[in-house]
């Protein structure tokens, strides 16, 4: 059985159809990077299967359950968690607040603040500090170490990378790779297109709300998944009809 069964869905904002008939699969301890321009819709929609964004249309399905009408808080204790784009900390609260405020939303598990802290090695020193005095790569670890403490079984991070310094990008996807390693099932939006396909078993490109381009990242040059990006392979292998 499929982990999350996502079925034609649809979005919108507004008048604006921000997804468009979108379906997929992910299966349990898959790693899937969601790739595309600003605009293409990756945000509505890892926005829509937390339900953090209501579909207009179609099925969102989890763990065999249809969740597509659950709201937020219900997915996350079904086991979704969402690391939003801008991190969206608490500024005023220091690391270990802002850990133990998912830890009531979410379900019991082995992450804890000291698994967070092991995991993001960064934080130890940071702990009790404010989250808005953060660089920009200790606030992503604190995003990540927050939606883990919900003990998610599909684990979502939209942009993982925007914002931050070379360094910190690469502090960041070294702490990552404790997880990539212990098969969490992972969504990974990310615009660095080389590190996407290096760390993702498979590659869902989307172009105008519309999924262009899937399949396994090892079958996939980086031609065919810039092409597909930029809609210049409408019939590529594995484009959506």
């Amino acid at each position: 059985m499929n982990l999350l069964a996502v079925d034609a869905l649809d979005v919108r904002h507004g008048l604006l159809q921000a997804v468009r008939a979108v379906s997929f699969n992910i299966e349990r301890g898959e790693t899937i990077a969601l790739v595309g321009a600003n605009g293409a819709g990756k945000t509505t929609l890892l926005r829509a299967i937390a339900g953090a964004h209501a579909a207009t249309g179609g099925r969102v399905s989890f763990n065999g359950a249809d969740v597509t009408h659950m709201p937020a808080h219900s997915r996350v204790a079904q086991g979704i968690a969402l690391v939003p784009e801008g991190r969206r900390l608490f500024a005023k609260m220091s690391v270990e607040e802002n850990l133990m405020l998912a830890r009531a939303a979410g379900r019991p598990g082995a992450w804890t603040i000291d698994a967070v802290m092991e995991a993001f090695p960064n934080l130890k020193a940071r702990r009790n500090a404010r989250a808005g005095t953060l660089s920009g790569g200790e606030q992503q670890a604190t995003a990540i170490g927050r939606a883990l403490m919900t003990n998610p079984e599909l684990l979502m991070l939209d942009e993982v990378s925007l914002g931050l310094s070379p360094l910190a990008v690469d502090r960041v996807y070294a702490s990552l790779q404790t997880l990539l390693n212990s098969g969490t099932t992972i969504v990974l939006v990310e615009q660095d297109l080389t590190r996407a396909l290096r760390v993702a078993g498979r590659v869902i490109c989307m172009l105008e709300g519309r999924i262009a381009l899937e399949g396994k990242a090892a079958d996939l040059t980086r031609e065919q998944v810039t092409q597909a990006y930029f809609g210049l392979n409408k019939t590529g292998a594995g484009a959506a009809a």
